[in-house]
């Protein structure tokens, strides 16, 4: 969480602050600037050949609910707490976002990764409503695009990124043979930026990229910068 800079003073001297202290001021500023614009969002996302992990170095931009044509919506799960981490990893509430589809050379589950971006110090929010939700959230059922399920999320440690991050994992039972699928995801902080890295897997454990997800919040946490 982002804390006051404190400074000693010593006959009315002050001390150069400390780097830490610095990262969380440019933090601060960050999330108090204007909000990024979907086109500014999209121009920080991994561009084609950018990518060696993906079949044919391309990472398509997911189409948007307007390209879409709206889409189908779903009731709320079964536990009003990870329907929250639910929604907070779905960016409802943004400003804008913008989603990108990793389809990796070798697994034939995709990764994605959306970039969120929100007003003031809705992005301080949206991640504290996640990480409270993350308390007591263990076990829910739902309807998806295939049908009933249920789910059971695991926190995890999370990676050492941006303002703050937190990553939990997801499994759901194969309605066939009932084998999980396993969903990883890692939500970071990045001032007025929430970036959401998921990946999928069936069977074991699945993440995404660290040298990606380093570069994508690098790339942000620049953009804001000079924002």
């Amino acid at each position: 969480m982002i804390g006051a800079v404190l400074v000693a003073g010593c006959g009315g001297g002050h001390e150069r602050p400390s780097a830490s202290e610095t990262a969380r001021a440019r933090a601060s500023h960050a999330a108090d600037a204007a909000p990024l614009s979907d086109q500014q969002l999209k121009a920080l996302t991994f561009r084609d050949g950018e990518v060696p992990q993906v079949h044919g170095g391309e990472v398509p931009l997911e189409p948007s609910p307007a390209e879409k044509g709206g889409g189908r919506t779903f009731p709320p799960v079964s536990d009003p707490a990870c329907q929250v981490v639910m929604d907070v990893r779905d960016a409802k509430g943004s400003f804008a976002r913008i989603s990108q589809i990793f389809n990796w050379k070798d697994s034939i589950w995709p990764g994605a990764s959306t970039l969120a971006s929100y007003e003031g110090g809705k992005a301080v929010a949206a991640l504290g409503r996640l990480q409270g939700g993350l308390k007591t959230c263990r076990s829910y059922t739902g309807t998806g695009w295939v049908g009933p399920f249920k789910a059971e999320l695991t926190p995890e440690k999370a990676p050492r990124l941006g303002a703050e991050a937190v990553s939990y994992e997801v499994a759901i039972p194969m309605p066939e043979d009932k084998r999980l699928n396993h969903y990883q995801y890692t939500v970071v902080r990045v001032g007025s930026v929430i970036v959401t890295f998921s990946a999928q897997d069936l069977g074991k454990h699945a993440s995404f990229p660290a040298d990606l997800m380093r570069k994508q919040v690098e790339r942000i946490s620049a953009a804001q910068r000079k924002h």
